[in-house]
């Protein structure tokens, strides 16, 4: 009656009075299912003799070393995840009500008991217990949530841009579901000379291990360029973040860095076995040839990678991107998008608009994306050059 037939209740009586005790008991032995009953005479005992079998506890408040709701808290302390019932002698309703808004179950006096009456408040404090238990389990997890949310978003990039003569968009869609970072990476940095540098990447595989992984990247990444690396150089000690801060050897990482001179009008880009960036110059559109530069991050020690110069010219739209925008499935069927299939689309719009863009490919895949996706459009025309925009 106070616990499954296939599970026995085991109660911890807290009790100085052995007629009391021994009351309870007789009580509790007329449950269809009766409960193992530790009878213990202080809370000193009741400490020595406390296991992880105890789910409900019953303490009267009259205790040898502890009396009124000074010895109620100390259970409550002792057993946080047990449903706790105070049995007393006291028959005043304000203490009953100090008791429960303390944390009891319920409050019982022993006057007023009997065996039907002692088993239902049992099974029903136990059950209040489950409930307050899995609330707290929640708010505790939305909390967590909340916290991860702020942490995860202090992680993702601020450019450091001076928008003279550029138009700067991002985007960034985290395949995991309620994510807010993954291990697909961007940022762009304007250095002190002018030039613009740009980084888009990806991390293989789905989880927080990799999305911790990208924000080290990507960190470093940074952190180089302000330094005054490029090229090689910095591809060299990405190559070494990597594969010190990865899991398993499996892991490796594609990116595109580039970095446009001060001019604005050409760029050098390195395209590390990842998908090549979308160029549409002078109208034209296209993918920036010559790529890639060489294999992905974290497989092959001692790499060079091959440069890859870029004549951008006064009007230049460049589109960097992860594989998750070209790995979208079309139609439904198991045909991918492809980079054939982004320039398309991109012919079909009249030009890159980015959210747009991303719209009719979440469409043409008939749901969210299911990889990360991170992008970053670059733009640059003579009326924004002028100030014009």
């Amino acid at each position: 009656m106070t616990a499954p037939p296939n599970e026995t209740l085991t109660v911890l009586l807290i009790e100085d009075d052995a007629g009391d005790a021994f009351l309870v008991e007789e009580l509790l032995a007329q449950a269809n299912n009766p409960p193992k009953i530790i009878w213990v005479r202080s809370l000193q005992e009741s400490r020595e003799r406390l296991t992880d079998e105890v789910q409900c506890v019953l303490v009267d408040l009259s205790l040898p070393d502890a009396t009124g709701l000074e010895a109620l808290e100390q259970v409550l302390t002792m057993v946080p995840d047990a449903a706790v019932l105070v049995l007393t002698g006291l028959n005043d309703t304000h203490v009953g009500v100090e008791a429960v808004a303390a944390g009891a179950q319920d409050f019982l006096v022993k006057q007023d008991v009997e065996a039907r009456l002692l088993a239902r408040a049992i099974r029903y404090a136990m059950e209040r217990k489950r409930a307050d238990l899995a609330q707290r389990r929640l708010v505790e997890a939305e909390l967590l949530t909340k916290e991860n949310s702020r942490l995860e978003r202090g992680l993702l990039p601020v450019p450091l841009l001076e928008q003279g003569g550029l138009e700067h968009q991002a985007r960034y869609l985290p395949g995991r579901r309620r994510a807010l970072l993954a291990g697909d990476f961007w940022d762009t940095v304007q250095s002190q000379d002018g030039a613009v540098h740009v980084v888009v990447g990806d991390v293989c595989g789905h989880g927080p291990d990799e999305a911790a992984l990208g924000v080290a990247l990507r960190i470093a990444w940074r952190a180089l360029v302000l330094a005054g690396h490029t090229g090689n150089e910095l591809l060299g000690v990405l190559d070494s973040v990597l594969r010190l801060e990865r899991k398993s050897a499996e892991i490796f990482t594609t990116l595109c860095i580039a970095t446009i001179d001060p001019t604005l009008s050409r760029a050098r880009m390195h395209v590390v076995g990842h998908p090549p960036p979308l160029l549409i110059r002078d109208g034209a559109i296209g993918v920036v040839p010559g790529t890639p530069s060489g294999p992905p991050l974290g497989i092959f020690k001692d790499v060079v990678w091959s440069e890859i110069e870029v004549t951008l010219g006064d009007d230049w739209s460049l589109l960097f991107y992860t594989d998750g925008l070209i790995e979208a499935t079309v139609g439904g069927g198991p045909d991918l998008l492809g980079t054939e299939g982004l320039l398309a689309l991109v012919h079909e719009h009249g030009g890159i608009h980015l959210d747009r863009l991303i719209d009719r490919v979440i469409e043409l895949n008939g749901d969210s994306l299911s990889d990360d996706l991170a992008t970053v459009l670059i733009s640059r025309d003579e009326a924004s050059q002028n100030g014009e925009r």
